[in-house]
C-alpha cells in the first residue's frame, strides 16, 4: 500500500464568536494547525466526509442545555465524521481503515486509537453512509414514540436528515399513512414521490392545523416532532387519544430570535385525550449504531429504504457557508461535506 505524503498542516474551521441572532459567514474562521506523527498509540486519519445537522447551532451558544459540550471562540470546531487511517502508532488500527469520530471541520484528526471506531466498509454502499441519521430517527420513532402497524404518523421538518428516515422507518414498521411536513411544492414531490410518504404539506400554505386536520380526518397516533412552534402546537390540536409524542428538536427556534422553541401548550387537550410526550437526546452506544448499521445495509440492499442526503463539495474551506445554507433549509436529506 502507498503510505500517502501528510501535509505540513491541516486546514481547520474554529468558531470566530458566538451568534445573538442568526449565524452568518463572519462567525467563523479557517485557520491551520502543525500536522506532526502520531505518537505512542495514536493514529492519524485524513477526513473523508463530514455530516452536518442543525445541532451545532445549539453548540454556537455558550448557554445551550444539551447534554453535550459547546463550542469555544478560537478553537476548531467538532462533528461527525468519518475518514481513513493514513499513518497508525497502534495496534487497533491499520493505515487504510476506515473509522467514524466526531473530530470533524477539519481535514485530517489526530488522537489515541480509542477515539476512532473501525467501520466495515462492505457493510454498506459508501462510507458517507455511516453518516446516516438513522440511528436518531430510529431512537425517536422506535424506541420513544412506538410506532405500531395501523399507526397514522406525523413526521414534522420530513425533509431533514432525521425526519426523511423516520418517515420510512414509520412505513417499514407497519404505519397505515405518513404526513410529512415541510417548505416547498419541491420538497412535498420529494417526500411523496421518492420517500414514499403517503402524504405532505408547504406549512406556508395556511393554517398547519387545518392542513393537518384535512390530511388526517381520523386523527394522529405518532408525531415525530423535528419543528416545535406552531407545528407542534398543531400536532396536539390534530393528535388522536392516546397519541405518543417523540420531540427530537426545535427548529422554529433554532435559527434567528423567534420563540418557535416555546410553543403553546393546551394541557387540558394533553390530559383529556391522554398524550404521551416524550423528549429525547440520543446519545448512541456504539453496539446501537452498529445494530442500526446492520439493519440500514440490510434494507438497502432489498430495496426497501434510501438515503436521501445531499453532497456539499468544496472540503473543509466549504462547511460554513454549507451550515448556513443548512440553518436556512436549503438543503434535502442529510448534508454531507466532501473533505477529501
Amino acid at each position: 500500500m502507498t503510505v500517502e505524503q501528510l501535509p505540513a498542516t491541516s486546514r481547520e474551521v474554529r468558531l470566530a464568536s458566538y451568534p445573538e441572532g442568526d449565524v452568518t459567514l463572519a462567525h467563523f474562521e479557517l485557520g491551520e494547525s502543525a500536522l506532526t506523527e502520531p505518537g505512542e498509540g495514536q493514529v492519524v486519519v485524513r477526513n473523508d466526509w463530514m455530516t452536518l445537522g442543525s445541532v451545532a447551532r445549539d453548540q454556537m451558544n455558550p448557554d445551550t442545555k444539551l447534554p453535550i459540550p459547546v463550542f469555544q471562540p478560537g478553537v476548531a470546531m467538532w462533528g461527525r465524521t468519518v475518514g481513513t487511517v493514513v499513518r497508525s502508532n497502534s495496534p487497533d488500527l491499520a493505515v487504510g481503515d476506515l473509522v467514524e469520530h466526531f473530530s470533524g471541520w477539519r481535514e485530517y484528526a489526530v488522537g489515541t486509537a480509542h477515539e476512532f471506531f473501525k467501520r466495515d466498509r462492505a457493510l454498506l454502499p459508501g462510507p458517507e453512509y455511516f453518516l446516516s441519521q438513522g440511528p436518531t430517527a430510529w431512537h425517536g420513532m422506535v424506541g420513544t414514540a412506538d410506532v405500531r402497524e395501523g399507526d397514522v404518523v406525523f413526521v414534522s421538518g420530513a425533509t431533514n436528515g432525521v425526519g426523511a428516515l423516520a418517515g420510512q422507518i414509520a412505513r417499514l414498521r407497519g404505519a397505515k399513512r405518513v404526513i410529512g411536513s415541510t417548505g416547498s411544492k419541491e420538497k412535498i414531490d420529494f417526500l411523496v414521490d421518492e420517500l414514499g410518504f403517503d402524504a405532505a404539506f408547504d406549512y406556508h400554505d395556511g393554517p398547519v392545523a387545518e392542513q393537518l386536520a384535512e390530511l388526517a380526518p381520523d386523527g394522529l397516533d405518532v408525531v415525530f416532532d423535528n419543528v416545535g412552534g406552531e407545528q407542534f402546537e398543531a400536532a396536539v390540536a390534530v393528535a388522536s387519544r392516546g397519541a405518543r409524542f417523540a420531540l427530537c428538536g426545535a427548529l422554529a427556534g433554532q435559527h434567528g430570535t423567534g420563540d418557535g422553541g416555546s410553543p403553546r401548550l393546551p394541557l387540558m387537550s394533553v390530559i383529556t385525550k391522554d398524550l404521551t410526550l416524550r423528549g429525547f437526546a440520543t446519545l448512541h452506544t456504539p453496539d446501537q449504531i452498529e445494530h442500526w448499521n446492520d439493519r440500514f445495509g440490510e434494507w438497502l440492499r432489498d430495496g426497501r429504504i434510501v438515503f436521501p442526503h445531499t453532497v456539499v463539495e468544496g472540503g473543509v474551506p466549504a462547511l460554513p457557508e454549507a451550515f448556513v445554507a443548512l440553518l436556512e433549509r436549503r438543503y434535502s436529506g442529510t448534508v454531507l461535506v466532501r473533505l477529501s
